[in-house]
């Protein structure tokens, strides 16, 4: 049985604090004062520049992860992967920009290949792990805190079904792997769509490079995020009925009640 005293990380403080806040900081801080008055625009006092508008931008998530790693005494791999992530951009950004101000050409499929490197290597992770100790579907999706792993199991063995249980999970590990490959795929094709029109020597180069890092961040959630779920409630669907005829057990049975 799970844990009543561990508590899950809340869903909303997660978006809010990786992606909401960042895209916000990203918007609105990223104007650079000097570029402004060139343009003969005026002046806001929130305009800091996209150097520190990026840095502010990287701290929640930075932060936040952190926070995540002292408070649990233990490694987190939603967290690292949150941690690695805002590195990436922070380092992949400073090397694209120019010391005139301009940014490299290649900046958007630098940007699309980041983004589509960790969800290619999470999903290497998944297939890989399948015949470890520890594989990785059961720390994503089949988990302790979600199904009755313990009577899953006994129910498997008592009914001599326990290749039928591996074919299922194997299965199921494929199928969320591919998920990943997915989105991988979908976050190349959205950074170098965003990116298409994108005047790396402009003026206000480092700015609008900073503008559409936020304008991914935000859509990279609805466009990706949601066709993943979408396959994630079909794979749990599809486990869910695949543990029913192997074990005889409902819903309610299989899960633990949340």
């Amino acid at each position: 049985m799970p844990d009543p005293q561990s508590k899950q990380e809340h869903p909303l403080a997660n978006i809010l604090i990786n992606v909401l806040i960042p895209v916000m900081v990203l918007s609105y801080l990223s104007k650079d004062p000097e570029i402004q008055v060139k343009l003969g625009k005026e002046v806001k006092p929130w305009h800091l520049g996209p150097l520190w508008a990026m840095i502010i931008a990287l701290i929640p998530p930075l932060a936040y992860g952190i926070w995540h790693f002292i408070k649990t005494k233990h490694g987190n791999i939603f967290s690292a992967l949150g941690f690695v992530s805002v590195l990436l951009t922070g380092g992949l950004t400073f090397y694209l920009w120019n010391a005139d101000g301009s940014v490299k050409a290649n900046a958007g499929l630098l940007f699309g290949i980041k983004e589509a490197s960790i969800p290619l290597v999470l999903a290497f992770a998944i297939i890989s792990s399948h015949k470890s100790a520890s594989p990785l579907i059961r720390v994503f999706l089949y988990n302790d805190s979600i199904f009755d792993i313990a009577r899953i199991e006994r129910r498997v063995n008592e009914r001599g079904a326990a290749e039928g249980y591996d074919r299922l999970l194997r299965e199921a590990t494929r199928f969320f792997a591919g998920s990943f490959v997915l989105s991988a795929a979908m976050n190349l094709g959205l950074a170098l769509w965003f990116f298409r029109s994108f005047d790396s020597s402009a003026v206000e180069a480092l700015e609008n490079y900073n503008g559409i890092v936020a304008k991914l961040t935000g859509w990279s959630f609805a466009v990706i995020g949601l066709p993943v779920l979408v396959i994630l409630f079909l794979i749990l669907t599809r486990l869910l009925r695949g543990l029913r005829a192997l074990t005889g057990l409902d819903d309610k049975e299989l899960m633990h009640p949340r």
